[in-house]
């Protein structure tokens, strides 16, 4: 206020001093003009101040979500955790208290079996994460656009090089053995103090590195959440029926909490490890991705550092898309028809990738 109030007084004295320099007609119009001005750069703060959100004491907006978060975690990086989507693996244990959810084929074996990759920013939060299983590259490169740390186990010879890239940081085969009477290759998990066990036992940080690039999606303020049917190009979107032949991953649409709830196998996707809670979004990206074929084993890579279309889809609509991504540290981004960056709605994103040759299997109705 007290800026302000020396800002009014000096444009007042400076009107004053035009109008002792020049006659009646001129110091009217220096006065006219210079009062204007004041009314205009005030009205223009006073915008910009009333568009300034005042977030609660200790609390920042996550950049991987938008919700309100504690401020401690601001400068530390989330993880990336590869979880095993067979039907043995389940229960997925701490996948609804995921960020951000990734969903894309693993193999081109298998009916194209998919496995997930979750990002957390506060993982200490959630007791027990997995099954905990291997990365593939295409994991390792949307990783690194998060600055995330990869916790897998293991992975093929495919993944060297890339982990080998300085923006990579990752932790494998170091987590907790749950006994949940399957074979040893379902029991991984990450359970309370593993993280702490790897960052003591490593010069992994823990906080934000030169290769982070930056706050990730743009957000719509909460007050204005997005809506898509002003779109010319939106149509409905209550289902979300993904061509993933193997496990069948499908999304319904709850018009009362505006969200929505995955499946697979037929069934709900719960988590034990949260009240069997249904994993649940509120903004869908679907991307339609080429692919390379490493081996007769299935072994492939997307292609995600290109451009491409896909879909949008929130509060019950969806729209067409494009998106882009130029290096292994740059963040995806997502257009409108109209060339212009979206926005997305405040919480939990589910990510498909959905190979080329099946796009035209994608259902949203």
């Amino acid at each position: 206020m007290k800026k302000r109030a020396v800002t009014l007084l000096t444009l007042f004295a400076v009107s004053i001093n035009l109008m002792a320099c020049g006659g009646k007609d001129a110091q009217e119009s220096s006065a006219d003009t210079s009062t204007e001005q004041v009314i205009a750069e005030t009205t223009e703060q006073a915008e910009t101040e009333s568009e300034e959100e005042v977030l609660p004491e200790g609390k920042y907006r996550s950049e991987l979500t938008n919700e309100l978060i504690d401020d401690s975690l601001k400068d530390q990086r989330p993880i990336a955790v590869m979880v095993d989507n067979e039907s043995i693996a389940l229960p997925h244990y701490g996948l609804s208290h995921a960020d951000v959810v990734y969903e894309m084929m693993n193999s081109t074996m298998n009916g194209r079996i998919t496995r997930f990759m979750a990002l957390f920013k506060d993982y200490e939060s959630v007791d027990q994460i997995g099954s905990i299983r291997s990365v593939r590259p295409t994991n390792i490169i949307l990783a690194a656009e998060w600055n995330a740390i990869i916790c897998h186990d293991g992975g093929p010879f495919y993944i060297d090089e890339y982990l080998a890239e300085p923006c990579s940081d990752h932790f494998s085969g170091t987590f907790s053995r749950v006994n949940n009477g399957k074979s040893r290759e379902y029991t991984e998990y990450i359970v309370s103090g593993d993280m702490d066990k790897n960052f003591s036992n490593s010069d992994v940080s823990k906080e934000y590195t030169s290769y982070y690039e930056g706050e990730h999606y743009q957000f719509a303020n909460e007050d204005k959440p997005v809506d898509l049917s002003d779109a010319a190009d939106a149509i409905t979107a209550e289902t979300v029926d993904l061509p993933f032949p193997h496990n069948g991953s499908y999304l319904e649409y709850d018009a009362d909490d505006q969200l929505y709830y995955y499946s697979e196998y037929g069934k709900a996707h719960v988590d034990p490890g949260n009240d069997n809670a249904q994993l649940c979004f509120k903004n869908l990206l679907i991307q339609s991705a080429g692919f390379t074929q490493y081996d007769e084993h299935g072994y492939m890579i997307f292609d995600v550092i290109t451009s491409g279309g896909g879909y949008y889809v929130t509060n019950g609509e969806a729209i067409p898309v494009t998106w882009k991504k130029t290096s292994m540290t740059s963040p995806t981004r997502y257009y409108d028809a109209d060339g212009n960056e979206i926005k997305l709605n405040t919480g939990k994103t589910y990510i498909a990738l959905v190979p080329v040759d099946d796009w035209k299997s994608l259902v949203i109705e």
